[in-house]
């Protein structure tokens, strides 16, 4: 345990850096970087990782003793460089609590905005701010976050309506508005005390008024959010040890939602879909953080190119896109500049993709957050090697970028496009996360598990997400959502799971009550098939066929630099010609086993292997084994074709011949027929062939000692498909 528990940061200082990771957490460590780099970030402080472990070693009460005079002299930094004091009623700080472990894990740990407000501050910000509707705004968020993480107001069944957006919908039905934004000033007021009632009637909890009750309550919040079950599942999906714990950063809030000058999103520099080398992201004005990521609200796009796309796709005219949906570059031109220009010096010190989060009040830009974004397996590859002509990382470095896990998903099968032509589209999304999907509805994380367990392929149709269903987005073959747009919680987590993903259906009504999903009037049941393209963003109703990934471009660019550098040669298993070339396109330098049994299981081979295992004299054996010869010589043929004088290691038949018999009736009596013997004589002879202990039995070298005509056969077969390619040249 280090003596160092806070280090503060702020006004273009900080105590810690980028390289203190393991202390801070990727968001603190970021948090002091962007700091000493000079980019505008509300003040703070970060309290260690190691502070965590401690938490689940000495207990609540005893962090909070050995925490308080740092915490206390950290809050006091954070009150002179903004000016403001916590809990006054004059002038007031608020700051937003935060987790950060050095591995990011988006949305999986908690976070409380807002934190300070009680009714007398309440009313000091009113008359500081002179609007008392982003204050009452700010005021039911907090209540109703705090209640949400600190208190653990929950939903009770899966199919509930979260407790607090029940008693907004029935807020806003009495005046008949449909957005949250609508709400009037009283409205929201009695929004902060219907959420206090029920909190206390749900968990017998008082809400604290008091502001320094209200931060150790959120502090240790995050401390206990690093052992929810959200976060265990997602470490053991990445790999990330228990061991690692999170920071919480404390910083001074900045207010996305006070007017039309103010606004809060989050961007890319590049496209984390595809790698594409566009800035990008979304942003919401007179909003706060969880909007964008939750989705309530149409996201707009911050570049014009983006959001010329997210119209077209959404079949928004131009002059309504212009009207309803501006971009940030043309509602706010200087803030953009500003953005943009830091996401570029971002990108370039740290060399890599950033995923980012900005605020504007009034008017001024302030960045919440910097990491190395998640991205889908073609992304990881594009941007790779992008970087790497652009000179920004060598090659061994964009090596090293590409996560062999990743890679797999561009291994995996797309639509094939003929299919696509005859597919009936029946809704369109944002393209969130790209691939092929097809599967059956279901509605809850934990059907998804449950049906995926079963043996069936499932799509998961939301609403929108949230980190509670991180069980079921990763038993699913794809996730669909009514709501959220490229930077909502599906669209991230489900890029960095390399899930297929499309986003922001409008058209889709989902009643999670009856299991159903209506599209344009037409009702989809639980169980019913439809398929996802999370390339285009389209909705497709039944089975979409598929066809394999292909090898190329950068793909082909990254796996040419692993030969360059690899010390190690990987060879492949392959039984058919098709495997080998295969196998071949993707690099194998040969074969290191082909496993000639499984060559005889298409049908004209298997009847013949079938009649020289059950011949009962060596005449008949020989007669079936001329018939296997010339398949035997082909497959050979191609598969020493397809390597071109690499190695290829074959291992002659060795398996207990009962695997190839037929065991059911209908099997039996064509073996009968073929060899014009009794079904009783074929049933004595598949009996006869039993094997209790095969390791034991015929494996090895035993059935070519027992069979040696076997073993003749397979050499003339190999040794002539060798010599036909070598006179072939």
């Amino acid at each position: 345990m280090s003596q160092k528990r806070v280090y503060l940061f702020g006004n273009g200082k900080a105590e810690g850096n980028a390289k203190m990771r393991e202390e801070l957490g990727g968001k603190g460590a970021n948090l002091a970087e962007m700091n000493l780099l000079g980019v505008p970030v509300p003040p703070g402080f970060t309290i260690t990782t190691d502070c965590c472990n401690e938490y689940y070693q000495v207990g609540q009460q005893k962090i909070m003793e050995l925490l308080n005079d740092d915490v206390t002299a950290a809050v006091k930094h954070i009150e002179v460089l903004m000016n403001s004091k916590f809990g006054d009623k004059e002038n007031p700080l608020l700051v937003s609590v935060r987790s950060g472990a050095r591995a990011s894990m988006p949305g999986m740990m908690d976070t409380i905005l807002n934190l300070g407000l009680n009714d007398e501050v309440a009313e000091g910000m009113v008359k500081k701010t002179q609007n008392p509707h982003f204050v009452y705004d700010s005021y039911r968020r907090f209540v109703q976050m705090y209640g949400d993480v600190v208190l653990e107001m929950k939903p009770v069944n899966k199919t509930d309506i979260d407790p607090f957006e029940e008693i907004i919908e029935k807020v806003k039905a009495e005046r008949g508005v449909k957005l949250d934004k609508d709400l009037n000033v009283d409205e929201l007021k009695k929004l902060v005390q219907l959420f206090k009632a029920a909190i206390k009637e749900r968990t017998g909890k008082d809400f604290p008024n008091d502001p320094i009750e209200q931060l150790w309550g959120a502090i240790c919040a995050v401390f206990r959010s690093w052992m929810n079950e959200r976060a265990i599942l997602y470490r053991k999906m990445e790999g990330i040890p228990d061991e690692w714990g999170t920071a919480v950063s404390v910083m001074a809030m900045v207010f996305g939602n006070m007017g039309d000058t103010s606004a809060t999103g989050v961007c890319f520099s590049r496209d984390a879909a595809n790698g594409e080398p566009l800035f990008n992201g979304e942003y919401l004005v007179n909003a706060q953080g969880e909007d964008v990521v939750a989705g309530i609200r149409t996201p707009q796009q911050i570049t014009i190119v983006g959001s010329k796309r997210w119209a077209e796709r959404a079949g928004v005219s131009e002059e309504d896109r212009v009207a309803k949906y501006p971009s940030m570059e043309e509602a706010m031109p200087d803030v953009y500049a500003q953005l943009n220009q830091i996401q570029k010096n971002l990108e370039k010190h740290y060399h890599d993709m950033q995923d980012m989060e900005f605020t504007v009040q009034e008017g001024k830009l302030w960045f919440l957050q910097t990491r190395n974004g998640k991205r889908t397996g073609a992304a990881m590859v594009k941007i790779a090697i992008d970087l790497l002509h652009e000179g920004m990382i060598d090659e061994k470095t964009a090596i090293m970028r590409c996560e062999p896990q990743k890679l797999d998903e561009l291994l995996h099968p797309v639509f094939d496009k003929k299919a696509l032509t005859k597919a009936k589209v029946i809704a369109q999304g944002l393209p969130a996360s790209p691939g092929a999907a097809c599967g059956q509805i279901v509605f809850h994380a934990d059907d998804a598990k449950a049906w995926h367990e079963d043996g069936h392929k499932v799509v998961l149709v939301r609403i929108e997400t949230s980190p509670e269903d991180l069980a079921g987005m990763a038993a699913a073959e794809g996730i669909l959502t009514a709501r959220g747009g490229m930077t909502s919680h599906a669209a991230v987590v489900a890029r960095g799971m390399g899930k297929c993903c499309v986003s922001g259906v409008g058209s889709l009504n989902v009643s999670y009550k009856d299991k159903t999903v209506e599209i344009d009037g037409v009702v989809y049941k639980e169980g019913d098939y439809i398929s996802l393209n999370g390339t285009t963003g389209q909705v497709y109703a039944g089975q979409v066929p598929t066809k394999a990934a292909e090898l190329s471009g950068d793909f082909k660019e990254l796996m040419d630099l692993c030969d360059k550098y690899t010390k190690l040669q990987v060879r492949t298993n392959a039984d058919t010609p098709h495997d080998a070339q295969v196998a071949r396109q993707f690099g194998a330098k040969g074969i290191g086993l082909t496993r000639t049994e499984h060559m005889f299981f298409e049908d004209k081979k298997i009847i013949a292997m079938r009649e020289m295992i059950l011949s009962d004299s060596l005449a008949g054996r020989e007669k079936a084994l001329a018939k296997l010869l010339p398949y035997q010589k082909a497959d050979f043929k191609g598969i020493l074709e397809a390597m071109d004088g690499l190695p290829v290691n074959i291992r002659l038949l060795d398996p207990p011949l009962h695997e190839f018999v037929p065991h059911d009736l209908a099997g039996q009596e064509t073996m009968a027929k073929e060899m014009g013997v009794s079904l009783e004589a074929i049933q004595r002879r598949v009996a006869s062939l039993a094997e209790n202990n095969p390791m034991l039995g015929l494996r090895g070298c035993r059935l070519g000692i027992s069979f040696p005509e076997l073993t003749d056969m397979q050499s003339r077969a190999i040794l002539g498909a060798a010599c036909a390619l070598k006179k072939e040249g």
